[in-house]
């Protein structure tokens, strides 16, 4: 099994847990560092991007992004994944529906998000299409919710490390002035809802 952007390393760690051989691919560094101390030697770790995978065609059997695909240009990756496939071979893609974007706990505090990522993230339909095109087959969409809870201090945290890549995006003023609000406004216990989209899709098996 394949993770293209695999980060800290907790999905792959994870899979590995449940008894996949598991490799993780990330263009930085410093997350494959945070990803081997995480996983340790239970999975193998490469850099690149997902544009251009450093493995031979036809390597795996399975390969997921989640919460990556907004960040690649899918023109490229989507095919690339589909090479790194053997016939046969399933990846799986979990990302946000748009509406995720109006409902969760940041907005409140940082209202510009909703908007830069309504732009950034790939409605589901559009996805398919785009998998489709990239020629994987029995495309297949399914959405779920999941409930969460932190408290104020780990939310605060979260902000003041950045740690959702749109945060990035605003500039030092806007970021702020958001933390201020949300050190003014958040309560002791937060409950939010992510809404996500999962797809799965097949290579040919003639391919």
């Amino acid at each position: 099994m394949l993770e293209v952007g695999c980060g800290t390393g907790r999905l792959a760690a994870a899979l590995a847990a449940r008894g996949a051989r598991v490799w993780g691919v990330d263009p930085s560094a410093d997350m494959l560092a945070r990803a081997r101390a995480t996983a340790g030697s239970a999975i193998g770790l490469k850099q690149g991007r997902a544009e251009a995978l450093p493995f031979k065609d036809g390597w795996f059997e399975r390969a997921v992004l989640r919460l990556v695909v907004h960040l690649v240009d899918r023109s490229r990756a989507l095919p690339e994944l589909g090479r790194v496939l053997a016939p046969g071979g399933r990846a799986a893609i979990a990302t946000f529906v748009p509406e995720h974007f109006e409902r969760y706990w940041l907005t409140a505090v940082f209202p510009e998000i909703a908007e830069l990522d309504r732009a950034r993230f790939p409605p589901p339909a559009a996805l398919a299409s785009e998998l489709g095109d990239a020629g994987f087959e029995s495309v297949r969409t399914r959405t779920l919710t999941q409930r969460i809870r932190l408290s104020r201090e780990d939310a605060l945290e979260r902000i003041r490390g950045q740690y959702i890549s749109t945060l990035r995006l605003l500039d030092d003023e806007t970021l702020a002035a958001g933390l201020a609000r949300a050190e003014r406004e958040l309560p002791e216990e937060i409950e939010s809802v992510l809404a996500w989209a999962v797809l799965s899709a097949d290579r040919s098996a003639s391919q």
